[in-house]
Order: C-alpha cells, then sequence, then structure tokens
C-alpha cells in the first residue's frame, strides 16, 4: 500500500510475483494493497483455472509462472485466459543462478501457439542472455 500510495496507478504498472504456497489466500490483499498484476506459480495451485478466474475477479490482471522442472503444456489451456506466462529460466528461491537456456523451447513453443500473449522470463538474465531470450519469443524480460 506504500508503494501504490506513492505511485498512483497508470504511472507504473504492479507485477507481482507472488512465489508462495496457497496464493489464493492472498490474492485480496495484493488487490487490496493496489497490486495490477498477480503472478502466481502453477505448481503452488489445486485449480489453476479457478485461481486465474479468482485474481480477475478481485480487479488484477492474471499471469502463471511454471519452474524449469514444470512441462510448459500445464500452461495450454489457460493461456487464452491469462495476461502473461512467466517461464522461470533458473530454479525459484536461490540467488545467483545461471540462466537456463535449455528453458528456451517452452518460450518458442508458447510464442507460436500464443502469438499475442506476453511471455516472461526471469532468473539469470543479464546483457550476454537477453538476445537469446527475445530471439526465442519473450517480450517481458527480468534481469
Amino acid at each position: 500500500k506504500c508503494l501504490r500510495g506513492a505511485i498512483p496507478r497508470g504511472d507504473a504498472f504492479f507485477d507481482c510475483h507472488c512465489m508462495i504456497e496457497n496464493p489464493e489466500r492472498w490474492v485480496d490483499d495484493f488487490a487490496a494493497a493496489g497490486a495490477d498484476q498477480f503472478t502466481f506459480h502453477a505448481e503452488a495451485t489445486e485449480d489453476i483455472g479457478a485461481l486465474i478466474a479468482q485474481i480477475k475477479a478481485a480487479g488484477m490482471a492474471a499471469a502463471v509462472a511454471i519452474k524449469p522442472g514444470t512441462e510448459v503444456d500445464v500452461l495450454y489451456p489457460f493461456c487464452e485466459d491469462i495476461n502473461m506466462a512467466l517461464v522461470m529460466t533458473v530454479e525459484p528461491g536461490f540467488g545467483g543462478q545461471s540462466f537456463m537456456p535449455e528453458m528456451m523451447p517452452k518460450v518458442e513453443a508458447l510464442r507460436q501457439r500464443f502469438p499475442e500473449l506476453n511471455i516472461q522470463v526471469d532468473g539469470g538474465l543479464g546483457l550476454g542472455t537477453i538476445d537469446v531470450a527475445a530471439t526465442a519469443g519473450a517480450n517481458v524480460i527480468v534481469a
């Protein structure tokens, strides 16, 4: 709430990437705090579709992340309903890891099937890896 109070809606887009268990529990709190987008991990919920609906009902955009060990096709049934797919390019929760180029086929597959979808990559990105991710089809880079 402090940050949203200092930066009015429209001046900045707040994408809240939640690496948490039971993300359903936190949707209303993030909406009340002024989040524009709630990004959750597919692996953290029992019902991806229901959580997407809950996020949208709370007035936020919905995004779904997958960890390196999760197959990309987990996202396919939901890509028409989400604002962004996030392919993690490191194992979440541990800083200082190297970019995993072996995740780029997931980005390529998403881009091919869903050409208008925002596709984010997060983890180990920098000057030497951004072009690889963008060429694969990522259009939102966390660096």
